[in-house]
C-alpha cells in the first residue's frame, strides 16, 4: 500500500510540481506527454488497492481476498512486462515525436519571438538541458537558460 501511495505522490508531483508543471500551463503542451503520468497515478491506485486486498486477506485469513490479491499481482506483473516491451519498441517513435514538437515550437518562436511560445521554448531548453537545434546560428536569439553549455562552433 505504501509503495502504491508513493507512486501516486510521485506521479502527481511530476504532473503538478517540478519541471513538467511548466509545460502543462502552455497552450502548446502535448497532452500525450501527460498520459504516462496519468497511467502512473492509476498504477499507484491499483497498487494501493491490491495492497489493501493483501492486508485484509491476511488479517481475516480469507481465501477469497488472498485469491483476488494473487490474481491482481499476476495481472500487474503481466502488464508491467507488456509495458516494458512496448516502451522498448516505441522508444524511437517517442524521440521522433518529441523532436517534431520542438521543431513546431521552434518555428513558432522564429515567427513571433516575443509571444507566449517564448516561455514554452525556454522550459523545453531547461528540461532537456539544451538550447537550439543543430548549429550556433540557430541558437542566436533563443531564450536559453543559464549554465547550459553551448556546442562549439565547427
Amino acid at each position: 500500500q505504501l509503495a502504491g501511495l508513493a507512486v501516486i505522490a510521485f506521479g502527481l508531483w511530476l504532473r503538478f510540481g517540478g519541471v513538467m508543471a511548466d509545460f502543462a500551463s502552455d497552450k502548446k503542451s502535448p497532452e500525450y506527454f501527460f498520459m504516462g503520468l496519468y497511467v502512473l497515478v492509476g498504477a499507484g491506485a491499483l497498487m494501493t488497492t491490491v495492497g489493501f486486498f493483501g492486508c485484509c486477506g491476511a488479517a481475516r485469513e480469507s481465501q477469497c481476498l488472498l485469491g483476488a490479491f494473487f490474481a491482481c499481482l499476476l495481472v500487474i506483473f503481466a502488464a508491467e512486462v507488456t509495458a516494458g516491451v512496448f516502451a522498448f519498441i516505441g522508444k524511437q517513435v517517442a524521440i521522433q515525436e518529441a523532436q517534431k514538437i520542438y521543431e513546431d515550437i521552434y518555428d513558432d518562436y522564429m515567427k513571433n519571438p516575443g509571444g507566449k511560445v517564448n516561455r514554452t521554448i525556454y522550459h523545453y531548453h531547461l528540461a532537456l538541458q539544451c538550447c537550439g537545434k543543430d548549429n550556433m546560428e540557430q541558437q542566436m536569439g533563443l531564450p536559453c537558460p543559464e549554465n547550459i553549455q553551448m556546442p562549439k562552433a565547427s
